[in-house]
């Protein structure tokens, strides 16, 4: 029985060859849309769940709260270590600081000049951690032990850098590296790489001592008062654990150990790992990439859509056709047929379609799948199918069958024998008339919301791109140096080098580019006042030139002076604003102080106007400005914008003459600011190309409804052109109500998308806002999109000769 109904469905499929292609058509771009995003869904949901203690695993978090909002920070005070091994003996507490940027070299050339040595920037991956880090985080060792890192100047690495540092990992075991030219590191274990889903890839893991040993140069201060991202802990609960019980007690923690100078408002609480890769608060300082949990569910609410739309094509060209299958219905009820042997039948042929697609669908995602990684940040090697996958597309299959054959089957197994016999029945007669209507406004509905989200959010990242940052971020090559005493005494030579090329305008030493990830902020105190005002300024350092370089505004005053030391201090507006001083000239010549006692008043010699000091998703933050060589690592290089690769060169050139030892790292602050808004311009993508994927299948059933109304017509269209019917009134006659359903489709999706797209666009501080030309062009481009599709078969079935439409049957 079952291979008669797949015999006979399949003669029915072969035999419609126009509607089974429309169909399979859009349910293969459906089904491999939705596959590849199924393979970044769960990529991104899968970060560090290999952990074997993965729910068990937290993240000790810092929050503040100062002029009323709350401020988050990955790291604790580094005492807090200690602190907690003592205050809750029963969990597992291991420490690491970070090293960002970190040059690692092989010794193999003149020791005396570095000259021949291999250099390698690692710009994430370089920590200094404990030994009982790998007592909660699991890793498999090939060489050595998690004992290895007990002894100061030893490290771990992984097997990618071992292969890279020394051809093979067999030969790293006992070899000798050099980190930042400080530190000589012997290699006394190597580890498995870390997945690609993890966010604590770690790639060169030095013995925490190491960094005790050598507080300045790794920032690490052994005091409750200082409290810096680089420094986290990570804990481990026992299974009968209660996180609430833990939370209630850490809300008491700093304050308690701190006492009462600690920092204002600070509490600690624990981030679950699993949040490690969604918790924008906080940020992820240790992997390479955040991922908002609203994206993914966008993506996923977006693959529901498509293959909706898909299902949608299929149901109204299958309830269209049933009209004209009501003869082939009606007999096999005569001889005998049951209601339930004509839902197999259309089901058969439902599945076989589905099948096909499905094949098709696999082939399709095969060959996209290399460029999934222009859309989504996923590895290159990143598996079509996995067990999750091939369970994912088992489902969605059953789902698509039902949702695309239910309906048609119910339909076509009702048609009552006799009216069917004598060809009574008709698409009014079976009700689907208004089904069909009410799937077309559905599915433009869809169309439309896609085009309008895609609308909005190429203007949002075009407005991000081309927005004003305050400062002049073009032709500025930033070169990462050093701030050991080799390569400060080296500074001013090398600057005055640089500036004897005619092509280079300007040479600033900067401790950080004017908008960056960086939040270093301080208390300070202001005009003589030693009494604390609850206000927190991020600092940049740079040399007297860092204005001229990146063309900040000044509103009053002027720059400082050239100094090696702090002297002189530069402020923005927002600073002022803070303090509530309104008039930019009333703060020249007052002082601020840093930080602790201790440090020096500085006069306030120039008030710049606000730069955006981290992207446009946050505010302006209050920037204090000053000199500090010590903390002036970078090299920011204005250049001319003709003969850029040539200069380039020769800048490159000078730095490997003059800084042998480091490795040259040179990037352009435009493309790190770009890098910015990576997911938001990958998101913006993935619109455009389902948009074009909701347009293209919503064409794909427009064209088949219009089709079969041409065939069902054809008398009627001879009829009226005998009668005098003009071609533009005959191709009303099949688009008017297309039209009105469209308008019907724009008047839903408008509200729905305007209030989507506006969530979208609060994680901007700086945006643009939603304009009625942006639902104008939405609707616009959709009538215009169903005029070419309707146009066509309507067009042709106009200029037919209606001797021949009279004829035909």
């Amino acid at each position: 029985m079952i291979k008669n109904y797949f015999k006979i469905a399949w003669r029915n499929i072969v035999h419609h060859k126009g509607y089974t292609a429309i169909n399979v058509s859009g349910l293969t771009v459906g089904i491999a849309a939705c596959l590849l995003i199924y393979v970044v869904v769960q990529y991104e949901l899968s970060f560090d769940t290999f952990q074997p203690n993965f729910k068990n695993t937290y993240h000790i978090v810092t929050e503040q709260k100062r002029e009323g909002d709350m401020a988050y920070n990955p790291g604790v005070p580094a005492p807090a270590t200690e602190a907690l091994r003592l205050d809750f003996p029963q969990i597992k507490v291991a420490a690491l600081n970070s090293s960002y940027g970190s040059q690692i070299t092989v010794p193999e050339g003149n020791s005396a000049t570095g000259v021949g040595d291999k250099k390698f920037a690692e710009s994430v991956g370089v920590v200094f951690v404990e030994p009982r880090y790998f007592d909660i985080f699991s890793v498999d060792w090939l060489a050595g032990s998690k004992s290895a890192l007990k002894d100061a100047n030893t490290v771990v690495i992984d097997k990618s850098r071992a292969e890279k540092y020394f051809g093979d990992w067999k030969n790293a075991m006992g070899k000798t590296l050099k980190m930042d030219n400080l530190l000589n590191l012997k290699v006394v274990g190597i580890i498995e790489d870390a997945p690609a889903n993890s966010d604590v890839p770690f790639r060169v893991l030095v013995s925490f001592i190491t960094c005790k040993q050598h507080p300045n140069e790794y920032g690490y201060n052994d005091n409750w008062h200082a409290l810096s991202s680089n420094h986290q802990v990570f804990v481990q609960l026992p299974a009968n654990e209660s996180v609430e019980r833990i939370n209630n007690q850490l809300k008491t923690f700093a304050h308690r150990h701190a006492g009462e100078k600690g920092k204002v408002g600070m509490t600690n609480f624990l981030q679950p790992l699993g949040e490690l890769h969604f918790d924008k608060r906080v940020g992820n300082t240790l992997g390479d990439h955040l991922t908002s949990k609203s994206t993914l569910r966008v993506l996923s609410f977006i693959a529901i859509l498509v293959i909706i739309m898909a299902s949608i094509n299929f149901i109204n060209l299958s309830t269209a056709q049933s009209v004209g299958r009501s003869k082939e219905v009606g007999i096999r009820k005569v001889l005998g047929s049951s209601r339930g042997q004509l839902i197999g039948q259309v089901m058969g042929e439902t599945t076989i379609i589905v099948a096909v697609s499905l094949v098709l669908g696999l082939i399709v995602a095969k060959i996209a799948l290399p460029y999934l990684k222009n859309i989504a940040s996923v590895p290159d090697d990143i598996a079509l199918l996995s067990v999750g996958s091939v369970l994912f597309l088992i489902a969605a299959t059953v789902i698509i069958i039902l949702l695309s054959g239910v309906y048609p089957a119910l339909v076509v197994s009702g048609f009552k024998p006799v009216s069917a016999l004598k060809n009574k029945i008709t698409a009014a007669s079976i009700g689907g008339i208004p089904l069909r209507r009410g799937l077309v406004v559905l599915q433009f509905g869809i169309s439309q919301l896609l085009i309008i989200g895609t609308i909005i959010a190429v203007k949002q990242m075009r407005y991000v791109n081309e927005a004003d940052l305050g400062f002049n971020k073009e032709a500025i090559l930033v070169i990462p140096g050093s701030t050991d005493s080799l390569s400060l005494r080296k500074m001013q030579s090398f600057k005055e080098q640089l500036l004897q090329s005619p092509e280079i305008k300007s040479v600033s030493f900067v401790s950080d580019v004017p908008s960056s990830d960086n939040n270093w902020g301080t208390n300070f105190y202001y005009n003589q006042e030693n009494k604390e005002n609850g206000i927190t300024t991020f600092l940049k350092y740079g040399d007297d030139d860092y204005f001229k370089t990146f063309q900040l505004q000044f509103v009053a005053g002027k720059g400082y002076d050239r100094s090696d030391t702090a002297r002189q201090a530069v402020v923005n507006e927002t600073f002022l604003k803070k303090l509530n001083v309104l008039k930019p000239e009333d703060a020249i010549g007052k002082t601020v102080k840093l930080g602790g006692n201790n440090s020096p008043w500085l006069p306030i010699v120039g008030v710049v106007k606000d730069f955006k000091t981290n992207s446009l998703r946050e505010s302006v933050k209050p920037i204090v400005i000053t000199s500090r060589k010590s903390q002036e690592g970078e090299i920011a290089v204005k250049l001319q914008t003709k003969s850029l690769t040539k200069t380039i060169s020769t800048i490159q050139h000078q730095w490997e003459k003059t800084y042998p030892e480091y490795a040259y790292t040179g990037y352009f602050l435009d493309d790190n600011i770009a890098q910015f808004y990576n997911q938001e311009n990958q998101l913006a993508l993935v619109y455009k190309i389902f948009a074009g994927i909701a347009v293209f299948i919503s064409c794909l059933g427009l064209y088949g409804l219009v089709s079969f109304m041409v065939v069902q017509r054809t008398k009627e269209v001879g009829v009226r052109k005998v009668l005098g019917a003009s071609v533009s009134s005959i191709v009303m006659l099949f688009s008017k109500e297309f039209m009105i359903l469209i308008a019907i489709s724009f008047v839903i999706a408008m509200p729905v998308s305007w209030y989507l797209m506006s969530g979208w666009l609060q994680s901007f501080v700086y945006r643009i806002n939603i304009t009625f030309d942006v639902f104008l062009l939405a609707v616009v481009s959709s009538v215009i999109l169903a005029w070419v599709t309707v146009g066509y078969k309507a067009i042709k079935a106009a200029l037919a000769n209606p001797v021949k439409s009279m004829r035909a049957e």
